[in-house]
Formats: C-alpha cells, sequence, structure tokens
C-alpha cells in the first residue's frame, strides 16, 4: 500500500504549535558563484558591522527552512557580539523532505555537490562584508548537523570550529538504506575510533593542517537520531585530533553532562548530553547569560542555551578568549571561562517549564523532520518504482 501523510501529521511537522521568534527577514542571495548542490543562500549581516568580523554557518533539518533556525537565536547574538550569519537552504527539488543530503556522496565529497555550494556562500560572505576568513564557523540540527560535519570533514581549512546538535559521523552513510543504520546507530554500524577517523582524513585530501574543534550535542531521549551517535562523532573526532578517548574533564550543568576531550593542552572536543532531551535544540535560562533563542518546534527548554555555548566554544561571546594554542574557542581544559562546570554552579539553572520549547521532535511528527524521514522517502520509491 502507498505511504500516506495525514495533514494533521503534517501540521505537526511543520511545527504549527509555538510563538516563533520574531526576527528580521533573511536577505536572499540569489547569485554566488558555482552552485552544483543547487541550494539557497540567506543571510543576516548586522547593519555596520566591522571589517574583519567572523562568519557562522547555520543548517537546518528535514522540513525546515532558513527561517526555521532563526529561532536558535543566531541573528540577535550576531547583533550583540558583531559576527555575520549565512543559512544554506535545500530545496524540495532536490530532496522532498528538505534534508540536506549527506548520505550522497556526490553531495558530500569535496569539491562538488551541496559541500561545494556552502564553501561557495562563504566565500561570497567573506568577500562581499570583509570577513575573517579564519574565524568560521559551522553549526546545525539534523540533516544539518549530519552535513555539519561534512563541511568539517571535506573542508577543514575552511572552518575553524563546529557544534553538531544531534547528527552522524561523516561517511557513515552511502545510501538511504545506511542512512536508516546510521540513524538507529547499532552495535553493527558502530566503528573503531581509526575507522571513523580514517574517513574524515581522506575527505580532506589528507589534511596536515589544524584540524576544526568540534562541540557535539545530544539528547538522551532521542528517538529520531539515536543517542549512540553522540560516541561515534566522540571517537572520530577525537581520533582525528589525536587525543585520547577518556575525558579531560567532565561536568554537570543543569540536567546534562558535558564531557572534554583535549589534545596539547586544548579542548579539541567537547559534548554535551541532555537529559531527558528528545530530537531538539536545547534552549533556556543558562548561566552564561539570557539565552536569544525563542519557541518551535525542534527547540525544548532543557534550562541550558546551546547557541551561547556553541557561540562561546567558537570563541565569539565577550571574554571567551582563546585556547591555549591561539586558536578560537572556550579555553584550556577544564576552563571555559564561567567556571569549572562551565555553568557557575553544578545545580539546576532557573527557568521556564522544561515543556516550554515546543519540544515536539519526538512527537507524532517526528518521523517526518528527523533524518527518519528519509526512510519513508526510501519506501515511496519502492512503492513507486
Amino acid at each position: 500500500m502507498r505511504l500516506l501523510i495525514s495533514a494533521s501529521t503534517f501540521a505537526l511537522a511543520l511545527g504549527l504549535c509555538a510563538r516563533p521568534v520574531r526576527a528580521d527577514a533573511l536577505v536572499q542571495v540569489t547569485s554566488f558563484g558555482a552552485n552544483p548542490g543547487a541550494l539557497d543562500m540567506y543571510t543576516h549581516v548586522p547593519p555596520g558591522l566591522p571589517a574583519g568580523s567572523p562568519l557562522v554557518v547555520v543548517m537546518h533539518g528535514c522540513t525546515q527552512t532558513a527561517a526555521a533556525m532563526q529561532v536558535a537565536g543566531w541573528d540577535a547574538l550576531a547583533d550583540q557580539s558583531k559576527f555575520a550569519v549565512v543559512y544554506p537552504q535545500e530545496r524540495t527539488a532536490n530532496q522532498p523532505l528538505g534534508c540536506f543530503r549527506w548520505y550522497e556522496p556526490a553531495q558530500t565529497a569535496r569539491g562538488g555537490g551541496e559541500a561545494a555550494s556552502i564553501i561557495a556562500m562563504v566565500d561570497t560572505m567573506i568577500s562581499a562584508n570583509h570577513l575573517d576568513p579564519t574565524r568560521v564557523y559551522v553549526t546545525g540540527l539534523s540533516s544539518g548537523a549530519a552535513f555539519t560535519a561534512v563541511m568539517l570533514a571535506t573542508y577543514p581549512e575552511r572552518f575553524a570550529a563546529g557544534s553538531i546538535m544531534s547528527g552522524i559521523p561523516y561517511a557513515c552513510a552511502t545510501d538511504l538504506t545506511s542512512a536508516t543504520r546510521c540513524e538507529q546507530m547499532n552495535a553493527s554500524t558502530q566503528r573503531a575510533a581509526s575507522a571513523w577517523g580514517a574517513l574524515v582524513a581522506a575527505a580532506s585530501g589528507n589534511f596536515t593542517g589544524v584540524w576544526p574543534r568540534v562541540q557535539i550535542w545530544q539528547g538522551s531521549e532521542d528517538t529520531t537520531v539515536s543517542p549512540a551517535n553522540a560516541g561515534e562523532l566522540v571517537k572520530q573526532w577525537t581520533d582525528v585530533h589525536g587525543a585520547p578517548q577518556t575525558p579531560s574533564a567532565t561536568a554537570a550543568i543543569s540536567g546534562s553532562t558535558r564531557t572534554q576531550y583535549s589534545a596539547g593542552g586544548q579542548v579539541v572536543v567537547e559534548a554535551y548530553a541532555v537529559s531527558g532531551m528528545g530530537h531538539d535544540v536545547a534552549t533556556g535560562m543558562d548561566a552564561l547569560g539570557a539565552c536569544p533563542a525563542g519557541t518551535g518546534a525542534y527547540f525544548a527548554d532543557e534550562h541550558i542555551c546551546s547557541t551561547l555555548r556553541a557561540a562561546q566554544f567558537f570563541g565569539l561571546l565577550a571574554g571567551s578568549g582563546s585556547g591555549s594554542d591561539g586558536s578560537s574557542g572556550s579555553g584550556s581544559s577544564g576552563s571555559d571561562g564561567s567556571g569549572s562546570d562551565g555553568s557557575g554552579s553544578n545545580g539546576e539553572q532557573s527557568g521556564g517549564d522544561m515543556n516550554s520549547g515546543c519540544a515536539t521532535g519526538d512527537g507524532p511528527g517526528a518521523a517526518l523532520v528527523g533524518l527518519v524521514g528519509l526512510v519513508a522517502l526510501r519506501r515511496r520509491r519502492s512503492l513507486t518504482s
């Protein structure tokens, strides 16, 4: 029988359930050079942005758009901390659910496909706004998180750091069938750290420079992207950096656990495990300051603000400084400028109701929004072929 999708399920998938954050409309750039991945480009550039400012690339998840990711608050933070933001957007003509195609080798290899389109956007932003090419960062949710790993692996010389939110290791999948296995990340799909790291090394053309630092976020109750993916991402990127698999520091922060992994006296990988969170971006009151995120589908109030903490990891917040080797980041092992646990205390932060962020990521519409929506696409193709 054919796969049918009800109007009510679509309403949930599209997030018609919460008050979205009010933000200025993004500016679309229609001409940005080579675009082999056939993506769209949207931007937010604060008025009077100084030359030499940083750039953050923000990538959406399945069924989302660039505008949907404005809820994360990167635009407001850019206005405050003086950096530019570029939002790549997938076209439904490429992928019916609007997922970035992290599972297609033609889209994820250096020099072609969607990866090359995103680099063209980065180049255009740097040239048009006189930005600092050494301070470019990338973050994303779900399929956008999986593609964040793609960009860090294929163009390591172009990014100083990245934040992967509910993502999947680079080159885990090569088609829709293997994408499903990667989402589930059972023991048979997991690999040794050296095997994961070798995939990144090959993608980069055996890069020998300084690798981008990597931050990882994962909800413990995510039924779209298995929490096991966070562990595999840690294995992949600690191997790339030559860092030990044993954490250099662990801290409890408002119901989340942060583990940090260091090499050369600097935190090169850090992972946040958010207890009780589904397939969402973590928002809420944070000791680092007021969270710029709003409410919307796939944004959950977990009393910790992933946008602020990603920005701190990137070195974009006032006082966040740089790592001990001079690269942007959150400082040396165990220190992020706000206390030994990164929050100023180990207790719960004050904030609103835990469900006030419209945390629908694992509700009735979850299969459409997460990467698991690819399963439905594969089934539909098999039924109509």
